[in-house]
């Protein structure tokens, strides 16, 4: 990994802006995902956008729509030319136009891994421990087109319970809340006896883990984990790729890719913002890695 980012940087100096406008690229846009309040997103992400700016030398503006399908929508029709999406994410991006995006990059996580985990959770003086106590009770999923808020899931709690994710059938009631923070607030505050989010898995439960959408939370000061227990964890899920439309110009694609690859040590706080916690860093992924996430949301739709 070191040697392939490394090679990249050798290739482009991040002080000198290319002229991208010279290739048909007047600005950049960046997509962030929902799942968090849009204005948090946008001050996590300003520094990214001040630096690509900077690097690429054209107005770079941030886009943070209410859902995930605004993210997708926007770069397969070319108004987003990157995002860091989660694996379900890039699975529809890609089933609706295998022509649309590229991954470059993914997060990799202090132990070196690049997954994560799908968390069930729910608050603890609820008396809810496990899934088998959930039975009967309102379950909150995140957003349609998340991975860990969605697709993994329902795949996996069906598949130990027994039953479908069909309001009456096991769970009393389910629910979607639009992402992941609504999610975690949602179950923090009773409106759902217990959802699903992600994280990495590593660290403390009281810290919300390392990185993921606990993580965000427990910064922000929306929840106390202390108040929070985990009733039920996935499979380990390939984390989402940062992407960029295929059509843009090569130089742009190294010179973006470079900035990404070299945040987290030019800009370590940055970097935590922009990876939603921490992370080693990040290192190059392919179309390969997402196959299997691909074929479970071919699944999902028939």
């Amino acid at each position: 990994m070191k040697k392939l980012i490394a090679a990249v940087l050798a290739t482009t100096a991040l002080t000198t802006p290319v002229l991208a406008e010279d290739k048909g690229i007047t600005e950049f846009r960046i997509g962030l995902l929902g799942g968090e309040n849009a204005q948090d997103r946008l001050n996590n992400n300003e520094c990214l956008r001040a630096k690509t700016e900077e690097v690429l030398g054209v107005p770079t503006k941030l886009f943070a729509p209410a859902d995930y399908n605004g993210v997708i929508q926007g770069l397969l029709g070319g108004t987003i030319d990157m995002a860091w999406l989660g694996a379900s994410g890039y699975a529809k991006t890609y089933l609706s136009d295998p022509e649309a995006v590229e991954p470059i990059l993914v997060k990799v996580n202090v132990d070196g891994g690049y997954g994560y985990y799908s968390i069930g959770f729910a608050r603890k003086d609820s008396g809810i421990d496990s899934l088998e106590a959930m039975k009967g009770k309102t379950f909150g999923f995140g957003d349609p087109n998340s991975t860990s808020g969605f697709l993994i899931p329902s795949i996996e709690i069906p598949e130990a319970t027994g039953s479908t994710m069909t309001s009456g059938d096991y769970f009393g009631e389910v629910k979607f809340s639009g992402g992941h923070e609504q999610t975690i607030v949602g179950v923090y505050n009773g409106d759902f006896d217990g959802g699903v989010t992600w994280a990495d898995g590593l660290g403390n439960w009281e810290d919300g883990y390392n990185s993921g959408a606990l993580r965000r939370a427990v910064d922000a000061g929306l929840v106390d984990m202390n108040e929070l227990v985990k009733i039920w964890q996935s499979k380990p899920i390939p984390e989402g790729p940062i992407v960029l439309r295929k059509d843009l110009p090569e130089d742009v694609k190294v010179k973006f890719t470079a900035l990404m690859a070299s945040l987290p040590s030019i800009d370590p706080d940055c970097a935590y913002g922009v990876l939603s916690g921490e992370a080693k860093g990040v290192m190059p992924i392919g179309h390969d890695a997402y196959e299997v996430i691909i074929e479970a949301r071919k699944l999902k739709s028939n």
